[in-house]
């Protein structure tokens, strides 16, 4: 075995409240710190062509993560079922190609930032319903906020200033020199931008989870009638959770168009992928900041792997794909039965058993 936890004691409440409290974990951290940074922007994926491995599978997996990180905060910190995640993220979107309409010399991070504002707006407007109703009506109420939204990103031209394709057309912006978004943008330097924000924001969703913010969204989650009788304030701990679920997926809807996909029409955000955006949540682990990693890894890449594994046998592409959502429909059916916790839960199993290391816990 490669570690233990038992006799690393703890002599402080700073050092027992840490994040990785184990040694070994901190080791593990630096070492795919190490190849996040240094080795992934270099090589990409080996066996696979490097523009296919960074634009096809490794931009969409951390762009999706973010999403994941902020629907799992509503859903499985907070209890709050939600259908609208492909519309909030669309929100994102737009918002940020108006602002980079109206103010073209400000930074682009900087209108990733405030797209995640506006969308915590619209989210919390949205998310007045859960104050009165829960579970299947509070489906249905997010779903109307999908649909309502969808119709809107389709009508409004203002949205999409008035284009005649009805998309979103990216401009070219740069940062420090080297562009980042449109056509002629660096595909390394696009990389570290969705890195960074995926850094900061899971550091930030993992010290709002443990803080007072996250325990009151668990109290909920768990017991609402209690948690309101110990002293929390259901309409500011529900409406939060909206707040900053929706700022996620703004911030994620933003970098997946202008930083992905370089052009999106309304199909970017239907209600399709607020299902995929959901399933992730549902196979990573409900609650589980790591859940949210493994669940978008998985849903994303496991149909590309199937999908290349066909090709290699000379099956259909469609056949293929067909394949990957019947796997992906039984695995979530075998995971709601056996582990509802997920991904996240079977690893700790696992890693319990075999001691697998650098992998924290």
């Amino acid at each position: 075995m490669f570690y233990r936890e038992a006799g690393q004691f703890k002599t402080s409440y700073a050092k027992d409240l840490q994040a990785f409290p184990i040694l070994q974990d901190k080791i593990g951290i630096i070492i795919w710190a190490v190849i996040a940074v240094l080795v992934i922007p270099l090589i990409g994926i080996p066996g696979l062509g490097y523009d296919f491995a960074m634009k096809a599978i490794i931009l969409p997996t951390l762009i999706f993560t973010i999403t994941a990180l902020g629907l799992n905060i509503l859903v499985g910190f907070a209890g709050q079922i939600s259908l609208g995640t492909g519309a909030f993220m669309g929100v994102g979107a737009y918002a940020c190609l108006k602002l980079t309409t109206y103010f073209p010399d400000v930074s682009i991070l900087i209108h990733f930032v405030l797209s995640g504002f506006i969308a915590a707006a619209v989210g919390m407007f949205f998310g007045l319903p859960s104050l009165r109703i829960k579970g299947f009506y509070l489906v249905v109420a997010t779903l109307g906020a999908q649909f309502f939204l969808e119709w809107a990103f389709g009508r409004v031209a203002w949205l999409y200033n008035f284009a005649d394709s009805g998309a979103i057309e990216v401009p070219t912006r740069t940062l420090f020199g080297v562009p980042i978004t449109g056509a002629s943008a660096d595909v390394v330097a696009q990389y570290f931008v969705v890195l960074a924000f995926l850094v900061i924001m899971t550091w930030v969703a993992s010290n709002i989870i443990r803080g007072h913010i996250g325990r009151s969204w668990m109290m909920i989650r768990d017991m609402d009638i209690a948690a309101e009788l110990i002293g929390v304030r259901p309409m500011w701990t529900k409406l939060s959770a909206f707040a900053v679920s929706s700022f996620y997926c703004g911030v994620s809807g933003a970098l997946m168009v202008f930083i992905w996909l370089g052009a999106a029409e309304v199909e970017s955000f239907d209600i399709n992928h607020s299902f995929l955006y959901l399933f992730m949540v549902i196979i990573g682990g409900l609650g589980s900041i790591i859940g949210s990693y493994m669940g978008a890894a998985f849903i994303w890449i496991f149909p590309i792997i199937l999908k290349e594994i066909g090709k290699g046998l000379g099956y259909n592409a469609t056949l293929m794909e067909n394949i990957s959502l019947v796997a992906i429909g039984v695995m979530i059916v075998i995971i709601l039965i056996k582990e509802p916790h997920g991904l996240a839960r079977l690893w700790q199993i696992s890693k319990q058993k075999l001691r697998l290391w650098p992998f924290p816990h």
